[in-house]
């Protein structure tokens, strides 16, 4: 199941939401320190960094909608959308290539 771009950066900005507000709760010491160390894990930045084109597109293309927009700013929004996403499945894509060869290897 395939989810709209829009509800995929609602989601994850959801989730990572809740993580900040239940690690403040509940976490304390070194278990905080290693949800601080995630924010600044690289794989998180790009997650956070694609989300952010993918929301700034979307943005661009309802203030298009409403006539707030200048048709230049939107195709530069929606292309470096486009880029991110691509450039997120293939990673994804080269990650799975290489779960599945690690499987295939002999023990």
């Amino acid at each position: 199941m395939k989810m709209p771009a829009f509800q995929a950066a609602q989601s994850y900005n959801l989730a990572k939401t809740a993580l900040k507000s239940d690690n403040a709760q509940t976490k304390t010491g070194a278990e905080a320190t290693n949800v601080k160390g995630l924010e600044q894990n690289p794989a998180f930045q790009a997650v956070h960094e694609l989300a952010g084109a993918v929301s700034k597109g979307e943005t661009a293309a309802m203030n298009y909608m409403t006539g707030s927009a200048d048709p230049h700013s939107v195709v530069e929004a929606l292309a470096a959308a486009e880029l991110a996403v691509e450039t997120a499945v293939t990673v994804r894509d080269k990650v799975v290539e290489a779960y599945q060869e690690l499987i295939r290897m002999p023990v």
